[in-house]
This record gives structure tokens, sequence and C-alpha cells, in this order.
């Protein structure tokens, strides 16, 4: 399919716009252009669902699953949280359901982000310490029962 030339400059114009927002940004502006990617890539999915298309459902949802991972991997603090559920209508069972499912976030991912999440709670380090250790222990046991991949069984 052909694009017009002027789809095309749009795309390079943002593409150099980009580029220049992350070369020029401190580290608190990288995690917010990170954040405004990824909720860029939610709605995308979201529109997608809405309209029954499979594929930029499937591209949307990756990106979203991208960005979150290698956030995690570079040692970004991101968290799965929520504030007063009876104003935002969210739950953090809800917010780990879609990280987990809808999202795909791995065990592993899932583990650094709950840690972090419960390292930077208000709690007295006592208890915030106990948490985290309490966190642990609870993975640890996780993957203790989690089945390996399917190729590994059939080996």
């Amino acid at each position: 399919m052909f694009t017009s030339v002027n789809s095309r400059a749009a795309s390079a114009y943002k593409r150099v716009s980009a580029e220049t927002s992350v070369q020029g940004a401190d580290p608190h502006q990288l995690v917010g252009l990170l954040f405004e990617a990824l909720l860029q890539s939610i709605a995308q999915a979201r529109g997608a669902i809405a309209r029954n298309e499979v594929l930029p459902k499937g591209a949307a949802i990756g990106k979203a699953v991208r960005i979150l991972e290698e956030g995690l991997k570079a040692g970004l603090n991101l968290t799965l949280n929520t504030d007063d559920p009876s104003i935002s209508q969210i739950t953090l069972s809800r917010e780990h359901y879609l990280a987990c499912e809808m999202l795909g976030l791995s065990l592993s991912a899932y583990r650094r982000c709950m840690l972090r999440g419960a390292g930077a709670a208000f709690l007295p380090a006592l208890e915030r310490a106990a948490l985290v250790q309490r966190l642990v222990d609870e993975f640890d046991s996780l993957t203790a029962i989690t089945p390996p991949p399917r190729a590994a069984q059939d080996s």
C-alpha cells in the first residue's frame, strides 16, 4: 500500500521531533516521554479493540509491553498502584490483571515491579523490609511450582 507524500512527511517530522526530544531530555523528561508513549500505545490498542482490528491491537499491545519490560530492565522504578479506588474506580487487582493477562507482563518483570512498589511503600522501614521479604518469599514459592516452558517438557 502506498502512502501520500504528506503522510510520509508528517511521519518523518514526528520521528525527528521524537529523536530531538529524547536527545535533549533529562532523566525525568525521558520517563515522561516513555509514559506518554505507553499511554498512546494503550489508547491505540483500545481503539483497535473497539474496531475489532486484530493486527493493530497486537502491535499496540506489543509496543506497550516492550516499553514496560525495557523500562524495568533499565532500572526504572515502575510500580503498579492506584489512588483512592472510590474516586478513580480502579482497583489494584484489576491493574495487576491488566498488566499480566492483557499486556503479557512476564513473571520476572511483574516480580521486579511488585518488589519496587513494596520498596517504595509509605511504611516504617522495618515494616517495608518485612513486606519486601514476604513478597520475595511468595514469588520464590511461585517459581518453585511454575512448570517449565512447554519446549523443555517435550525434550
